[in-house]
């Protein structure tokens, strides 16, 4: 019996039921006939079963696309699809599946007999807490909330009801997962002194035992390097910055721990200790996308500066600078209203006994 001569409903139903989107234009490719039934009336119904198998949970997509600032954060909002929406779901979506790729790297990245891939359980629950923690993002580490508001007793509730939406188990996935944005932006997109000393010297091990080699990395202990004038070389463009490409000068395309007549390593330090505490809790106030683009894009630590200065400060008075991220401090204030103790939280967290990989 051909597949074309079942009702359209039965074909329309078997186009929900595919795993990916890939698969629903590949059928929808086999014939005439399935073309037209795709791009018939029930294409948007077929988008959003698809996409939420996918990409899902496609609710907490949702809840991100649809924030603005005249509806508090933690007020659900209920939405018709819409072909615009479909973009919207598929750039948030790709982006958390890059992070299940990320994720048992820096899950178990000492722990290397232990590392596995995730199951689809758990990739479900990383996207679902990558998608929580968007939400939280946008909504609070915007030009609206500057270091002089973080305190605000207003905007403390507003944050704290945002995160009362979901339990105490939900919450402990989300700081799993925060733990991990943690990692890449203080190892890889902001490394500090000691972490570029180290990469130097494992790099170049014969320069690390001569105390006054020229290689020697210097680093700057009072500042950070500023970027330099003219920021062409980064991400320009629309709404589609993602997908841009990073034009870069010749000057600008070594590599990090490359030392050269226009580079020293030690430039790419982020300062020691304190000052790279600070950097590292500034930086988190990015969303996941902006993180991953950092991660991949931009390699250098002009780059990195530019893109702060041209993509997120945007002229807004500096909000970003000198502000930290608000999620953890909020996220310990719901649980002490809750009566449960933050230290160990944090401990059944670290161990894996809560968050989304559970031991």
């Amino acid at each position: 019996m051909l597949l074309e001569t079942l009702p359209n409903e039965i074909l329309a139903h078997i186009f929900t039921t595919l795993p990916t989107l890939d698969a629903v234009l590949a059928l929808a490719a086999t014939s005439t006939h399935f073309y037209r039934l795709y791009h018939g009336s029930q294409r948007l119904a077929i988008l959003a079963a698809v996409l939420d198998k996918e990409f899902g949970p496609i609710d907490a997509i949702l809840q991100i696309c649809t924030h603005n600032a005249s509806q508090p954060a933690h007020h659900h909002r209920q939405v018709a699809f819409s072909d615009a929406l479909v973009e919207q779901v598929l750039s948030i979506g790709h982006t958390a599946k890059h992070w299940e790729d990320v994720y048992p790297f820096k899950r178990w990245k000492t722990n290397y007999a232990a590392r596995r891939l995730l199951t689809d359980a758990e990739r479900f629950t990383l996207r679902r807490a990558i998608y929580r923690l968007w939400l939280f993002t946008r909504a609070f580490h915007n030009p609206n909330h500057s270091r002089n508001t973080r305190n605000n007793p207003t905007i403390l509730t507003d944050r704290a009801a945002l995160l009362h939406n979901w339990s105490t188990p939900e919450l402990a996935e989300m700081l799993d997962t925060h733990n991990i944005l943690r990692d890449v932006v203080a190892n890889n997109i902001c490394p500090s002194n000691g972490k570029i000393r180290q990469k130097f010297s494992k790099r170049y091990p014969d320069s690390s035992l001569q105390q006054h080699s020229p290689h020697q990395p210097i680093f700057n202990i009072y500042a950070n390097h500023p970027p330099p004038p003219s920021a062409s070389w980064c991400a320009t463009g629309g709404p589609g910055w993602m997908n841009s490409s990073i034009i870069t000068s010749a000057k600008y395309t070594h590599a990090r721990l490359q030392p050269s007549r226009w580079h020293d390593p030690g430039m790419e330090g982020w300062g020691d200790d304190i000052n790279h505490y600070y950097v590292v809790e500034d930086m988190l106030k990015l969303d996941p996308q902006q993180l991953l683009f950092l991660r991949d894009r931009c390699t250098l630590k002009v780059q990195v500066e530019g893109f702060i200065k041209t993509r997120v400060e945007g002229g807004e008075g500096g909000w970003f600078a000198n502000n930290g991220e608000t999620f953890c401090e909020t996220l310990w204030a719901v649980l002490k209203q809750r009566g449960v103790e933050v230290e160990a939280f944090k401990g059944t967290v670290e161990d894996g006994e809560l968050g989304v990989a559970v031991v």
